[in-house]
């Protein structure tokens, strides 16, 4: 008789208490330093966010699709930066490095990614049916339309977070509790895992994968019709009035997938942990902070009710 294969045994986990994250610097001025940019950066975030938000509630002639979307998005982005960098900010000042399971659950919970990534779709479809179907546009975003889009949105964040949350945290984590990383990333948590959870993981990778190549088929499409109809229009200022719609969301687009991209599929040949941290940063921190500047600089509607509001504070402080 052949002896029987011998099955590799996971070790077994020891309750993990709290996770250490990855340090932003090994100085204390340099910590410093990093407070400080966290903090201007976020300040930016809550000011150019708080302005949209407040300008689109408040004037009633931007109750349309496009700030409606606009404002949804504004609140992701709010959420994204409040969820990660107070703790990085504390952890720079403090000179720690720990966060408890369950703020790096709620980390990974409340990171409004998916959502975000779901908004920006529907709002190139509100650009497509804005450029594309002009006679349609009212009858295709219609405000029950609308909010039924934004509730999909927030769902589907909601659900997709509740997935890789409770997959990610129901996993046995046995190799050690320090992530390569300043806040709690999935990828991350998943490298401490055991290797025997490797369906598990492929799973997760493949259901994230599934929608966003979904989204992004979806966003590539609409903008292959806007720029064909656009390049349609005979006059060169409708053509670049039509171009000049796009611009704000295509920014937007282009630095959240171009970061984010990179981020994770670099060759590791050129990995090293000042590029990582750099990469995050520019993924997960200053897309919601510069989110608010490029729809502010690029729209004249929402420039003026954002000069109005702030002049109507001042005035009655």
């Amino acid at each position: 008789m052949s002896p029987r294969p011998r099955v590799k045994q996971c070790p077994t986990a020891a309750p993990i208490s709290r996770f250490f994250l990855l340090a932003l610097a090994d100085t204390q001025q340099l910590q410093l330093l990093h407070f400080c940019l966290f903090l201007g950066i976020s300040l930016a975030a809550l000011l150019g966010n708080g302005l949209i938000i407040s300008a689109v509630a408040c004037g009633h002639h931007l109750h349309t699709p496009m700030f409606f979307f606009l404002l949804n998005l504004a609140l992701t982005d709010l959420g994204s930066i409040c969820t990660t960098v107070p703790k990085a900010m504390h952890n720079s000042l403090w000179d720690t490095r720990n966060i408890s399971y369950a703020g790096c659950a709620a980390q990974v919970f409340i990171f409004f990614i998916s959502a975000e990534f779901s908004l920006l779709t529907i709002m190139s479809y509100d650009r497509y049916a804005s450029i594309c179907k002009p006679l349609h546009y009212g009858t295709l975003l219609g405000s029950r339309a609308c909010a039924h889009m934004a509730a999909a949105a927030w769902a589907s964040g909601f659900l997709n977070a509740l997935l890789h949350t409770t997959n990610t945290f129901s996993l046995p984590l046995c190799q050690g509790n320090a992530l390569g990383q300043f806040f709690c990333e999935i990828p991350h948590i998943l490298k401490l895992s055991c290797s025997e959870s490797y369906l598990r993981k492929f799973g997760l990778t493949v259901v994230s994968a599934f929608l966003l190549l979904g989204c992004f088929v979806f966003m590539v499409f609409s903008y292959l019709q806007i720029f064909r109809a656009v390049l349609r229009i005979p006059s060169e200022q409708g053509r670049h009035k039509g171009f000049s719609t796009c611009l704000p969301h295509l920014a937007v687009l282009s630095l959240f997938l171009s970061t984010a991209a990179f981020a994770h599929l670099k060759p590791p040949s050129i990995s090293s942990p000042f590029l990582d941290l750099a990469l995050s940063v520019l993924y997960s921190v200053v897309p919601p902070a510069l989110n608010s500047l490029i729809y502010s600089l690029r729209n004249q509607e929402l420039k003026a009710a954002v000069s109005t509001l702030m002049t109507g504070w001042l005035q009655k402080h």
